[in-house]
């Protein structure tokens, strides 16, 4: 079994004391924001199976999610808009939703570390970039699964509303039922004018 606190162990040995983890969600859908999130957990902080949210079901990362949100020492929730992923491109707009939720942590509590999903990130206390960091590290899984359970929730706002594109079953992603919905009903604000298949229908139109 993989040790999820390998790097925050070596860390707090090293004198570090509240460790971040941070992590994105909304990279490739052709709707809505990027969302990221940054978690704050205890050395104590347990929860079984907890792992990159990708590999949870729909339930379980729902379950988790509010232990993690009840039992964790701070987090905090970075929402970038898709006008401005257009404007600055998904990798910026990943990078700054990043921030956004560092410093809503850091409104709450003294953070001195943070390990990041993969991402670098410039700010005035030391971070470590981590390749598939969401299964690697205690602090980035709990933040994948807050993210992801937070964007979803926006995916099921935007399916209330547009029920014809299927949003709660592909939340956005360029799937074959979306790409026909949008061939179809058209797009509307919220879709990222920049990708691919959504610059395709505005040609065709």
């Amino acid at each position: 079994m993989n040790d999820l606190r390998e790097y925050e162990s070596r860390l707090e040995a090293e004198g570090y004391k509240l460790i971040g983890g941070t992590d994105e969600v909304g990279r490739g859908p052709l709707v809505g924001p990027v969302v990221a999130a940054c978690c704050v957990l205890g050395p104590d902080f347990k929860l079984d199976g907890l792992t990159d949210s990708k590999k949870l079901t729909e339930k379980k990362r729902n379950i988790y999610a509010e232990y993690i949100k009840e039992h964790a020492i701070a987090y905090g929730i970075g929402i970038v808009s898709p006008e401005e992923i257009d404007k600055i491109n998904i990798l910026e707009a990943s990078r700054k939703a990043m921030m956004i939720a560092i410093a809503e942590v850091r409104k709450k509590v003294k953070m001195d570390y943070v390990l990041s999903d993969a991402m670098k990130i410039d700010i005035d206390i030391p971070v470590l970039p981590i390749i598939k960091g969401d299964a690697k590290s205690i602090n980035i899984a709990a933040a994948s699964v807050i993210a992801k359970v937070t964007r979803d929730a926006m995916m099921y706002e935007l399916d209330k509303k547009y029920p014809e594109y299927g949003f709660s079953s592909h939340k956005g992603y360029p799937t074959k039922k979306h790409l026909e919905a949008i061939a179809k009903y058209g797009i509307f604000d919220g879709y990222r004018l920049t990708y691919g298949p959504v610059k395709e229908i505005l040609e065709r139109k």
